[in-house]
């Protein structure tokens, strides 16, 4: 009897130990529940769980860990590049979505499936903030996991940084809460390599006093300034860590869907999220404005709507990309990354630059795995899928980042969407670090039953 036929035989039993659903590829809404924001690609289980609570959880770990069945997770489904397929359970969170804050310690205890908008929700009363990244629809929990670099990034540092507890189930379907003093060891591995040592139901992180930002985008027509990108990287040189940036290079449709003046064009998008005065803002944007944006929708803004600054897509849709962690820019390959990026040249890509530096450069109180803190930049590709498309996708990519390799220090899982070989995973920590991964994971996950989106090598 293969695991599929004997996890969808048991399925009533499994059922009787939850107090949420379990649905098998049998059920008529089966598909449905797959569904995630990446679209690409989807799970393919024996069996979802629907856990109601974080008892659920742990009892489906449990039963997986029995029956020596993998287990996957998935709350909101952004970043997903190793399905299940036909095989194991997948752990839906979807439906825990609680957020508790203390506005007096400046904390938020957080489910498993909360979003990051969930969170901004709930702390926006006490006028505060997380540390959130650009598209607030992604779960926040697995977004920390893997580092997280945020609106507030060089400010405040990672999310990863500012975890006080992790409440976890290894694989073995033991309930562990994991602080600094509880169990170091792990509470150092989970902050930058969580879901490979087991599957976390909430965790409690701190919040910041902020309530609005200064930020937005500045859209530039690349045909008429075609040094956006080398201007951009000199003016990031001397910006104060209160203010962090990227830049997009990407190619908008001649399309009503599109803002007028950005239709049919190449364009640079320079998204700006600074901590500090409207007056001090436009005078540190001054040099950018004077290149003559053809749209500018930098402004006050209320933290609660800081996904206006990248104004990412957020409908569910298919998409890959990957990204590198980098020393530092070089003029050239800017100059080639923006026409790379241009219409014409094969798939769609936008090719994406953002700063680092700042309180991301330095250690936390408390030491974290999150990997190469000396990168100063990032750079990455992520192209639209369409069917049959794929292949396309991933040689673009390979040859607009090939002239970028030699000032990588390692991969950007962050920003990656798709798989990677095991060795390419590593590279995303620190090289002393590795090893010391690879035995926690071997340890909590002997039979290596987990499978997280990034799998650690053996």
């Amino acid at each position: 009897m293969t695991g599929t036929q004997h996890l969808s035989t048991s399925a009533a039993r499994w059922a009787r130990h939850l107090r949420g659903a379990v649905t098998e590829p049998a059920n008529r809404d089966y598909g449905d529940t797959l569904n995630g924001f990446q679209s690409l690609r989807c799970h393919e289980p024996a069996l979802v769980v629907h856990p109601a609570d974080t008892d659920d959880v742990r009892a489906a770990v449990a039963l997986a860990a029995a029956e020596g069945t993998r287990i996957a997770v998935q709350a909101t489904g952004h970043g997903l590049a190793f399905p299940l397929r036909g095989e194991g359970i997948l752990i839906d969170t979807s439906a825990l979505t609680a957020v508790r804050v203390n506005p007096t310690a400046r904390t938020a205890w957080v489910e498993a499936g909360a979003t990051w908008q969930h969170v901004i929700d709930a702390a926006a009363p006490h006028g505060l903030a997380p540390l959130s990244g650009s598209l607030p629809g992604v779960g926040a929990v697995s977004y920390t996991l893997g580092g997280g670099v945020g609106l507030l990034a060089r400010r405040y540092g990672f999310a990863a940084d500012h975890v006080r507890r992790l409440d976890l189930v290894t694989a073995d379907g033991t309930p562990h809460q994991v602080t600094a003093t509880s169990e170091p060891d792990l509470f150092w591995a989970l902050r930058g390599a969580g879901s490979n040592f087991g599957v976390v139901t909430s965790m409690e992180i701190d919040l910041v006093p902020v309530t609005t930002l200064y930020g937005g985008g500045l859209f530039f027509d690349l045909h008429r300034v075609p040094s956006l990108a080398r201007q951009w990287h000199e003016w990031t040189s001397a910006l104060p860590d209160e203010l962090t940036s990227a830049l997009a290079l990407l190619p908008f449709p001649d399309s009503p869907t599109a803002p007028e003046p950005l239709r049919g064009r190449h364009v640079g998008q320079i998204q700006i999220s600074f901590l500090g005065t409207q007056a001090a803002g436009a005078a540190l944007l001054k040099p950018l404005r004077a290149l003559g944006p053809v749209l500018d929708t930098v402004r006050e803004i209320p933290y609660a709507e800081s996904g206006a600054v990248f104004a990412e897509p957020d409908r569910p849709h298919a998409y890959r990309g990957e990204s590198l962690l980098l020393r530092d820019l070089d003029a050239d390959a800017l100059t080639a990354a923006t026409a790379d990026s241009a219409p014409g040249s094969g798939p769609p890509c936008v090719v994406g630059f953002r700063h680092l530096g700042g309180a991301l450069a330095r250690q936390p109180d408390v030491a974290n795995a999150v990997g190469h803190r000396d990168a100063a930049y990032t750079v990455g590709t992520v192209s639209p899928v369409g069917p049959g498309e794929l292949t396309a996708a991933r040689a673009r990519h390979h040859d607009i980042l090939a002239s970028w390799r030699p000032l990588a220090l390692g991969r950007a899982l962050n920003f990656t969407f798709d798989d990677l070989a095991e060795d390419d995973i590593d590279t995303a920590f620190s090289p002393g670090d590795r090893g010391r991964l690879r035995r926690l994971r071997a340890r909590h996950d002997p039979h290596r039953l987990l499978r997280p989106a990034f799998p650690l090598g053996r």
